[in-house]
């Protein structure tokens, strides 16, 4: 009997464009609202143009405390002025910084921290938060999450619209996940300038839509953090050359009166050492004590 042959025809008379139907060679806009990541470049590779609202957006890097509130932290300060609402954070591995948050604009008063003492603990902080209808967005650092319990993150999520990012170790790549955008970041070192802070390199694992094979470079930090902590830099540099001038002054004058004492052939007192011994010091080791 003959092989039977299957023909796949693809009809030339379908329109291009069907209301509900996405085509997978090409980014999916306007099925998810989104809010504006605050990175030009990004916003042209995602969905909408942002982040995914009232969906799963995961973030994925080596370390945890590296990028996360450099990467996220341009959208909620634009999240929290044009809606009301709390940004939650759920066991986040440092403190953030709260001038450098109210520099780009999230107020403190408009944060949450939640600490959990263990993984279930923060899986269930983050879903109750994401019920919570007071509750704009959901940054959750969950490591060991399973895709069954991102799933149920992302449909909280989704009947709140609500931002929601989880951050997850690298290795978290070749495993599963419902997220609806996947991102995958690490640190970015600016070339011909050392002293610059390091950007950031994005790879988009997962969108709706083709596959993006390159990274995209972004800078260190949003252009007004950026002011706000150079600012801070100076006011920081100049009390420690005030500082420095200051002990400069008192060790010059001390070194003066020292050496009046030994041209008096004043016998120079001894120190005790931390182990009881006594250390003659010279007029020079005086005056820098001093």
């Amino acid at each position: 009997m003959s092989a039977l042959r299957l023909s796949l025809r693809v009809a030339s008379d379908l329109p291009a464009v069907v209301p509900g139907v996405w085509h997978a060679d090409t980014l999916g806009m306007g099925l998810h609202p989104a809010q504006p990541t605050g990175y030009a470049l990004l916003d042209t590779q995602l969905p909408g143009g942002g982040w995914p609202v009232g969906a799963l957006s995961e973030v994925l890097q080596p370390s945890a405390g590296l990028h996360e509130w450099q990467l996220v932290l341009p959208a909620l300060a634009q999240a929290t002025a044009q809606r009301a609402g709390t940004v939650v954070a759920v066991a986040p591995p440092c403190e953030p910084f709260g001038p450098a948050l109210t520099a780009q604009g999230l107020s403190a008063q408009r944060l949450c921290m939640v600490r959990a003492d263990n993984a279930k603990a923060a899986l269930w902080a983050a879903e109750q938060a994401l019920r919570c209808r007071d509750v704009l967005a959901v940054m959750a650092w969950l490591p060991q999450a399973q895709p069954a319990a991102l799933r149920r993150l992302q449909l909280a999520a989704a009947q709140q619209q609500q931002l929601l990012w989880v951050f997850r170790p690298a290795s978290a790549a070749l495993q599963a996940s419902p997220a609806l955008l996947r991102l995958q970041v690490q640190g970015l070192a600016l070339p011909g300038d050392a002293s610059a802070s390091p950007g950031m390199q994005v790879h988009i694992l997962k969108r709706r839509g083709p596959h993006l094979a390159q990274g995209l470079d972004l800078p260190a930090c949003h252009p007004q953090l950026a002011q706000a902590l150079t600012a801070q830099a100076e006011r920081r540099r100049a009390a420690q050359m005030a500082a420095h001038a200051t002990v400069m002054h008192r060790n010059t004058a001390v070194l003066g009166d020292t050496r009046e004492l030994c041209q008096r052939s004043v016998p120079v007192p001894a120190m005790v050492g931390p182990e009881g011994r006594e250390h003659a010091l010279d007029c020079t080791a005086i005056a820098m004590a001093g």
